[in-house]
């Protein structure tokens, strides 16, 4: 265990960065999979932005890699593109 105060302090943000992390990964995975078992193309198209979004910011947090978002928006807009 850590015995410096600078230690402890960067123990607890970390924890706080964490916890923070996987709350907008968990919301934006589940935002993904909402927009993948959508049949109405229209709502699909007007959720797609707000879920583009997500995806974007977990990108710029590097919470995830920026070619796996590119990879998930591509795959997003193929899925609204195919739907009728």
């Amino acid at each position: 265990m850590a015995n410096h105060k600078s230690a402890l302090k960067r123990i607890r943000q970390n924890e706080v960065k964490r916890t923070r992390n996987r709350y907008y990964h968990k919301s934006a995975r589940t935002a993904i999979k909402n927009l993948r078992t959508e049949t109405d193309k229209s709502a699909a198209e007007a959720q797609f932005p707000k879920v583009s979004s997500q995806i974007d910011k977990l990108a710029k947090r590097n919470i995830i890699h920026k070619n796996k978002a590119s990879n998930l928006k591509s795959k997003l807009a193929k899925h609204i593109a195919g739907l009728a």
